[in-house]
């Protein structure tokens, strides 16, 4: 679904990125894990087209995205939810929605909404909220519910469970599972819980002061010496 070759990326003069080859299979939850400071958000807002790339190449679905901005990637598919300000703060949940599917029919706007309350059943009750009303387990449900109304076919998160109760973040990771199992999503993820992020994925990458460390099942990357290390602190950066 996307496949990253060479891609060196950062902002203005400050490279971040160096040399990252990654790849996403349709249907697939696939997991950035690293230390502080390795990346990982970047790599992300690089895919989306909000850092400056250097070198390397972005494709989705075989086609060359490398440089097409953030609006052209949202219409073909792909959805960035950053960690804050995913969500339009000013409007109520229900405008929040019937934004998201500003590009589809209109006769197809109505479904796609039902379809995203039957997903997050949680926002049913809060349509006429504000969005900067909502707590922040409300405000990733909406933020999430938003890219299934746009059929978005890839999902990209970064740190959804931040500040939020074990409960809760294990409620959003279980959407999270809900959506590439029952929707067919295909979903990138960089998450603080690296180890329960890494047990619901299927493949895993760590980065390293902006390069790839390690690649492969999400199954082995838990198990490995070298996430263990990082995880445990035991080594330094």
């Amino acid at each position: 679904m996307i496949k990253v070759e060479n891609l060196s990326a950062g902002y203005g003069k400050l490279q971040i990125l160096f040399e990252v080859n990654a790849s996403a299979e349709k249907g697939k939850i696939t997991t950035i894990v690293g230390p502080n400071g390795s990346g990982k958000s970047t790599f992300l807002k690089t895919l989306f087209g909000l850092t400056t790339i250097y070198s390397g190449k972005i494709y989705f679905k075989d086609e060359d995205i490398t440089n097409l901005p953030p609006h052209k990637k949202t219409q073909r598919g792909l959805a960035y939810l950053p960690q804050t300000n995913n969500v339009f703060a000013n409007l109520t949940v229900e405008e929040n929605l019937k934004i998201a599917g500003y590009l589809l029919p209109k006769d197809e706007i109505k479904d796609r909404i039902d379809l995203a309350l039957s997903v997050f059943p949680e926002l049913k009750n809060i349509l006429k909220r504000k969005a900067g009303q909502l707590s922040g387990g409300q405000r990733q449900f909406l933020a999430m519910a938003t890219a299934l109304v746009r059929k978005s076919e890839v999902l990209m998160l970064d740190e959804p469970t931040a500040q939020l109760s074990p409960k809760l973040a294990e409620t959003i990771f279980n959407k999270i599972l809900e959506l590439r199992d029952d929707y067919g999503l295909t979903i990138l993820l960089v998450e603080q819980n690296a180890k329960r992020a890494l047990e619901i994925s299927d493949r895993g990458y760590m980065l390293v002061s902006g390069r790839v460390a390690y690649e492969g099942s999400a199954k082995g990357l838990l198990e490995s010496e070298k996430f263990k290390s990082y995880f445990l602190g035991l080594i330094e950066e």
